[in-house]
């Protein structure tokens, strides 16, 4: 990948969020967000797993029809307004649905129907009005993907047979083998005797014997496309008369600027050859070019797209541009550096206006990559954030409307639920990202988890940042230009001891002082080795002074510590001020600490802080932030989506702050209202409410911003959020 592609792609993001005149190309932006759990039939449990796989519209483009494999179910979504999607149903189909496309008020379900090593399977035709069965054809075997042509007289199932991996540690062969189906449709309707079964053994190198078919596209001549994804093959079948035109290898790719190690860090330095590309999904450009999603699944994963001709050559090949470009975005997956990277899984090709575009799902990264097909290179035009995990997408151009399937269910962990996401194409700003990294000696600033903000002294617009332990081998404290749209991490200083990277830090909170040090509070977790600490850190990164938790503290630690720290005051009274995420174990049920440190006098004190109460979930402290009279103090709940209810600031005033005695009684400070963020959280991107809220601060001017904490992209959609708070509003 040359520098100049790298360049193009960050390009391409930084201005991402731009805001174009009226006369400008229309972007896409999501405008809606609906959690799949609201299609649970009445005698299922709330919290039973759902999970939104491969996504479909009908004709009309107003109902959306998804497979769910959990709870072996497809489920229906009124779109008619688009901006408010209502549940619209589920319909159990006796097994596990794997693909779902629609044609003429028909909504045509592969259904995996296998048990142990007999694989099996059936067409399921479904009438989508009465959401009934109205028919059903056998497949002898387990199928995968399914599509119609586009004149939708024509379908065709890959019937996978899918390894096993916990078989000969999932190495194929593994039979029996699957095929291609192909069949005639009317109407919404097919007649099971005109199924015809396509042979795909002998054609691939790695296990001829064993095809593993994944994913099935029809061009404009009635040719199919179809991936051998373990195998890393292509073929080319004539649908009309089921026949083998020809088949070539995907082949490999060679990618530099990228992350291979699971280390903890995000270093996008080092290479990897001759990597087999391994496609999932493949999409036709034209009758001539296709497009496949190498997402790897066996041996490899190039981590990225590539663009064939129908007889095999290479039109175009990503290599690391698109990964980058994630990167540039915190949505990059540091737990997958050692593997496959985002994961490259899904595609969707549609017309909107004059325009084409193809739009990209990485699996791992939670982010969809939109390309204009020029006929040549493609452009990378905009990054959209889709919930945890998309799998699926559907394009209804007729609408200017796109929408996304995202498998991840995390109910049970208290976490998101799966979600369709549904995008609109109009005239107006890109929503997202709100914030980009720049490029540092040629590679893109890798970011993630921003867990605390402070204000640069002295310079508006300008502030800085850390990272938690998601990046643990990394800490780092970035700078940020606020005054940009999108906002821009401009430069990162990595936190040293001795002189390399320092190790078991889980910063939480920052604050500059006027002498251009920092102070860091670092959340500890005895279980790992991290301690409860306050770090001293000089303006090359190097830790000068780490302060321990005194005896009378410490002995009631828990997991949750310091989540914040802001200077008050000046010289030698100048005293640091942490706000302790939850109640320790001396503390009252509802009351946790403000902790005060002296560093001239090395004098410790704490207040008691009242929290809210809510019905679910816990409350704790994720901020705190001086600002003239007072102290700002992020309190919030541990849920996301629509069981979130509290995520608020508030202040307290600095001539409230007087520490009792460690071990002692504590004086409890009054609290008030500043500022309300659910609404911030919900109108953002038109996505569901984020859990962590975690870093909040006022510029040198006084402007005052906030920014929510991605967890590295794990279990998370890998949104980071961050925005100007308007306190005028709400006060």
């Amino acid at each position: 990948m040359t520098i100049s592609s790298r360049k193009a792609a960050l390009a391409a993001v930084l201005l991402a969020s731009v805001a174009f005149p009226a006369a400008a190309e229309p972007v896409f932006n999501r405008v809606a967000s609906f959690p799949v759990a609201q299609n649970l039939p009445g005698d299922k449990d709330k919290l039973s797993v759902t999970s939104a796989e491969i996504i479909t519209a009908t004709d009309d483009g107003n109902t959306l029809i998804y497979s769910d494999s959990p709870l072996g179910a497809i489920g229906f979504i009124d779109i008619t307004d688009a901006k408010a999607p209502r549940a619209a149903g589920a319909l159990m189909m006796d097994g596990e649905p794997t693909s779902v496309t629609s044609s003429a008020g028909k909504a045509l379900v592969a259904v995996n129907t296998s048990e142990s090593t007999k694989p099996s399977g059936r067409l399921a035709i479904v009438d989508v009005a009465t959401k009934k069965i109205e028919s059903t054809c056998d497949l002898g075997g387990q199928p995968d993907s399914i599509a119609l042509n586009k004149d939708k007289t024509l379908g065709a199932i890959a019937i996978e047979n899918e390894r096993d991996e916990d078989v000969n540690d999932g190495k194929i062969p593994q039979m029996p083998a699957g095929d291609l189906v192909v069949f005639q449709v009317k109407n919404g309707t097919v007649d099971c005797g005109t199924t015809k079964h396509v042979a795909l053994t002998g054609l691939a190198g790695v296990a001829p014997e064993d095809p593993e078919p994944e994913f099935v596209a029809f061009n404009g001549l009635n040719e199919i496309a179809l991936t051998l994804q373990e195998n890393n093959e292509i073929v080319i079948i004539d649908a009309n008369t089921a026949q083998v035109k020809t088949h070539f290898t995907a082949g490999s790719a060679d990618l530099s600027g990228i992350d291979t190690k699971r280390d903890g860090a995000l270093k996008f330095s080092s290479e990897s050859k001759g990597v087999l590309r391994e496609p999932d999904a493949v999409k036709w450009l034209d009758d001539n070019r296709l497009v496949v999603a190498n997402e790897g699944d066996y041996q490899g994963g190039s981590r990225g797209f590539t663009i064939f001709d129908k007889t095999g050559k290479v039109l175009y090949e990503s290599g690391a541009s698109f990964e980058r470009a994630v990167s540039h975005i915190g949505h990059y997956p540091e737990s997958r550096s050692g593997s496959k990277g985002v994961e490259p899984e899904g595609l969707e090709v549609a017309k909107f206006g004059d325009d084409n575009y193809f739009f990209l799902l990485a699996e791992r990264a939670s982010i969809v990559g939109v390309y204009k097909d020029t006929g040549a290179d493609p452009e990378l035009v905009q990054l959209l954030p889709s919930g945890i995990s998309p799998e699926g997408a559907i394009a209804i151009p007729q609408r200017n409307l796109f929408a996304t399937a995202n498998e991840l269910d995390l109910g049970k962990d208290g976490g998101a639920r799966s979600h369709v996401m549904i995008y609109e194409r109009s005239e107006g700003e890109r929503a997202y990202p709100q914030i980009v990294s720049a490029e540092k000696d040629g590679n893109p600033i890798g970011f993630a988890a921003l867990s605390g903000l402070a204000a640069v002294p002295g310079k508006p617009g300008m502030l800085y940042a850390v990272s938690d332990s998601v990046l643990g081998s990394q800490p780092t404290i970035y700078t940020i230009d606020a005054s940009k749209k999108p906002a821009v991490i401009t430069d990162a200083l990595v936190v040293k001891r001795d002189g390399t990277p320092a190790q078991k830090l889980d910063i939480e909170g920052i604050a500059a002082a006027a002498d251009g040090s920092f102070w860091l509070a670092s959340e500890g977790y005895s279980e790992r080795l991290v301690p409860h600490a306050l770090y001293n850190v000089n303006a090359k990164g190097d830790i000068k002074a780490e302060i321990a938790l005194p005896k009378e503290f410490a002995a009631n630690e828990i997991r949750y510590g310091f989540e914040g720290v802001a200077i008050v005051g000046t010289g030698d009274d100048a005293t640091l001020w942490m706000a302790v995420q939850r109640e320790w174990g001396d503390d009252e049920k509802g009351f946790v600490k403000l902790v005060s440190y002296n560093p001239k006098k090395k004098e410790w004190g704490a207040v008691r802080y009242p929290l809210d109460k809510t019905e679910n979930g816990w409350v704790g402290l994720s901020e705190i932030s001086a600002h003239g009279d007072s102290v700002y103090i992020i309190e919030r709940d541990n849920l996301v989506g629509d069981a979130a209810k509290l995520k608020k600031l508030y202040k307290v005033a600095i001539s409230d702050l007087k520490p009792g005695k460690l071990g002692g009684e504590l004086p409890v400070v009054r609290k008030t209202e500043a500022h309300d963020f659910i609404g911030d959280l919900k109108s953002a991107t038109n996505g569901y409410v984020l859990d962590k809220l975690e870093g909040f601060a006022f510029d040198a001017s006084g402007k005052a911003y906030g920014v929510t904490d991605n967890d590295g992209v794990s279990d998370s959609s890998g949104e980071t959020l961050f925005f100007p708070v308007n306190l005028t509003a709400t006060n």
